[in-house]
């Protein structure tokens, strides 16, 4: 018979050993710091104060602050539910071609001459996010004019990570002002002229997040020339047409002024704001280039990148979208619940700017009406938010940036008295 007791000691010995001659492969992996805006909004729904504000996370909501879905897409949801055709088969690598089709119409225009001439061409990603990446990772094996990338200062946090992940070098050009509160025009330019030629520039087309401050068409243009000049390449990052004024149209237009000077260039678009679709991922990389055999093969890299990463993109939110860009009657509806959203974000704005105002708080606050979109960067200090957060459970980003979608007429006194009393009495 086995010995029990010696094998059970040897199994011991042997497990010991291993115990202590081999450490794990990921032992040395650092904690990553927790997402800011997640952790905001956790911080926020475990708070029992009742008059907790949550003015962090960009998502829209309703004047009773609940989350809103478009009528028109629980009517386009409605039609997929009823077709007896529908199945969950693969989407194509490069996504419906009915759907990237009609996300590059809607951001370069119907008569766009590039679309006319076959210059034009689109991907379906995971939302914004997904271009971004999709448009960066392409531009990091086939871009050989520069390694530089240059982002705005503030900006959406994601883009230095998501192209110096892919081994750019990332860069950052003025863009606010914090003196005047709006776009530090000359300083942007200055960067420009000064970054090597052939740079890649990532620019909000609408709505520019974290600030809501936009350039005049007239600065757009001066842009447009210098960026010429200096043969650089446009990304644009577009989450927010028609949702920041209600015009499709005036969001698009300095993309659309771009592609009329001759640029090549990319647009990351998103329709989880314009669409109520946050959860759902739809998104498009819609590329402009000089000739439909340029577009061919710039598409067909792009589909080998994205069979590697994701394979296929998921159906629902694009069937959504495509549905309703397709349908001239859902498209008006559409027009018209963008309008309805944009206009309580623009009637938050005006609220918030007139109880400042009537409070007699210090300072000057026509910034939050001159800034459009759903950001407010309020010039609201770290030690500032802080207080806000303590004191009256008001929770933003550190920077002060505002989501104008969390206020409604039930806290804008509330939220301007708090706002009055920390610009009063804590030093910054």
């Amino acid at each position: 018979m086995p010995n029990t007791a010696s094998s059970s000691q040897r199994l011991g010995q042997i497990s010991a050993h291993l115990d202590n001659s081999k450490m794990s492969v990921f032992q040395n992996v650092p904690q990553a710091p927790a997402d800011v805006i997640f952790s905001l909004t956790a911080g926020y729904k475990a708070d029992t104060h009742p008059q907790k504000i949550n003015v962090g996370v960009g998502a829209f909501r309703t004047d009773e602050l609940k989350p809103y879905v478009l009528p028109v897409v629980k009517k386009a949801d409605a039609i997929l539910f009823n077709d007896p055709n529908l199945d969950h088969e693969y989407l194509p690598i490069a996504g419906t071609p009915s759907y990237t089709q009609a996300a590059s119409k809607l951001i370069l225009g119907e008569n766009s001459p590039a679309i006319q001439q076959g210059r034009v061409g689109g991907v379906q990603t995971i939302s914004g996010t997904g271009a971004n990446h999709t448009g960066a990772a392409f531009l990091s094996q086939y871009y050989t004019k520069s390694r530089k990338v240059y982002i705005s200062k503030p900006t959406w946090a994601n883009h230095r990570a998501i192209f110096g992940g892919v081994g750019f070098q990332v860069e950052e050009y003025p863009y606010w002002d914090p003196e005047t509160r709006g776009l530090n025009y000359q300083g942007m330019l200055q960067c420009m002229r000064d970054a090597p030629n052939g740079s890649i520039f990532l620019i909000h087309a609408c709505a520019h997040n974290p600030t809501g401050v936009d350039p005049t068409p007239e600065q757009w243009k001066g842009i447009a020339e210098v960026m010429k000049a200096k043969d650089h390449f446009p990304f644009f990052d577009c989450a927010y047409q028609g949702f920041a004024s209600g015009d499709l149209d005036r969001d698009a237009w300095a993309v659309r002024y771009f592609v009329d000077q001759g640029f090549e260039l990319f647009v990351a678009q998103s329709f989880a704001k314009n669409f109520g679709l946050y959860g759902e991922r739809a998104g498009n990389l819609t590329v402009v280039s000089k000739s439909p055999a340029d577009k061919q093969r710039v598409l067909s890299q792009l589909e080998k990148l994205q069979r590697a990463e994701i394979s296929n993109p998921p159906a629902y939110g694009s069937r959504i979208v495509d549905i309703v860009l397709n349908d001239p009657a859902l498209y008006a509806e559409w027009k018209e619940n963008l309008q309805y959203m944009s206009n309580r974000i623009i009637t938050m704005r005006k609220a918030l700017y007139e109880r400042l105002v009537a409070l007699g708080t210090p300072g000057t606050w026509n910034h939050i009406t001159d800034q459009i979109g759903m950001f407010s960067f309020t010039g609201l200090k770290a030690p500032q938010v802080k207080v806000l957060k303590e004191k009256y459970h008001i929770y933003m980003t550190d920077n002060g940036r505002v989501s104008m979608a969390g206020l409604s007429t039930r806290n804008i006194d509330y939220f301007a008295k708090a706002i009055d009393d920390v610009v009063r009495n804590v030093a910054v």
